[in-house]
């Protein structure tokens, strides 16, 4: 019983973070927004945190590209930028 409380704890913690949803498709999006902002003179590791964060706010059957979506979620880039320290 107490092995089988650990297994759901840990999924429960997986889940929690996101991680358990994060796949290749969540990867490519990411990397397409790192090129895209590659010439908007922050450090590569800003770029990317600011790009995750963005991707995870976006919903899970969005076809826009993050560079895309940004355009109309001013508040979302907003705080993805505070987040990644950019501005």
């Amino acid at each position: 019983m107490k092995t089988s409380m650990i297994k759901w704890i840990a999924i429960a913690v997986v889940l929690a973070s996101g991680q358990a949803f994060a796949g290749a498709d969540d990867d490519a999006w990411i990397a397409k927004c790192v090129k895209d902002n590659a010439r908007e003179g922050a450090k590569p590791e800003v770029v990317k945190k600011y790009c995750t964060c963005m991707n995870s706010k976006m919903d899970d059957n969005e076809t826009k590209s993050i560079t895309q979506w940004e355009k109309t979620h001013p508040d979302e880039m907003k705080a993805c930028e505070k987040v990644a320290g950019w501005k």
